[in-house]
């Protein structure tokens, strides 16, 4: 999966490599996102075949056609709140994508945009105070119109996501206790696996 997003903008995130890293002999740039990025998801072929399939060539989850297990999908039938997040640079849910794709659901929808691309437009601590998110009306419409009306904030959009979450329900519980259950943990986190060397 994470080949096939590369493979959106290859120009950026694979031929530098390829050109600096590979045929150059140099030691690839240090940038934590991209680390983590490194770090992808394993998916079965299959699994991976249909959800490009069914998700972007045929977009069939958007028509209401997609078929899981002999059930039709209707987001149109989906009526509790939403909170719907776009980051502005993203190559791989474009924020057009997601703004037209709020559009379908049945219920309230609260349309975010956050600053930057896919990984650093949503992992944006607010002590970092980096960045900045737009909040407006419905997600109706053009995204350049709701951009043009919409209200600009400095900093993380994880505070406005914490105000909307606690407007819906803000008891709050203690936090879980790790090692307390059935399943003892194996280790201290983050583990051992991610010092193996590839």
């Amino acid at each position: 999966m994470a080949n096939a997003f590369n493979m959106l903008r290859s120009n950026d995130l694979i031929w530098p490599y390829v050109v600096n890293n590979y045929m150059r002999g140099k030691a690839p740039f240090p940038f934590d996102l991209l680390f983590w990025n490194s770090d992808s998801t394993r998916l079965p072929a299959a699994n991976h075949s249909f959800y490009l399939r069914n998700c972007y060539l045929d977009n069939k989850l958007s028509k209401g056609a997609m078929e899981i297990g002999g059930v039709k999908i209707d987001l149109g039938q989906i009526k509790l709140p939403i909170y719907n997040l776009a980051t502005r640079e993203d190559h791989i849910a474009p924020a057009i994508s997601v703004f037209l794709g709020s559009q379908f659901f049945g219920g309230p929808v609260r349309f975010v945009l956050s600053g930057s691309g896919h990984i650093a437009g949503v992992v944006n601590p607010p002590v970092k105070k980096k960045y900045q998110y737009w909040t407006g009306g419905a997600p109706e419409g053009d995204l350049n119109d709701w951009i043009a009306s919409a209200e600009e904030h400095a900093g993380s959009w994880w505070p406005d996501w914490f105000a909307w979450v606690e407007q819906r329900d803000g008891r709050r519980v203690p936090a879980l206790k790790l090692g307390g259950g059935k399943l003892k943990p194996t280790e201290d986190a983050p583990g051992r696996y991610v010092r193996v060397q590839a």
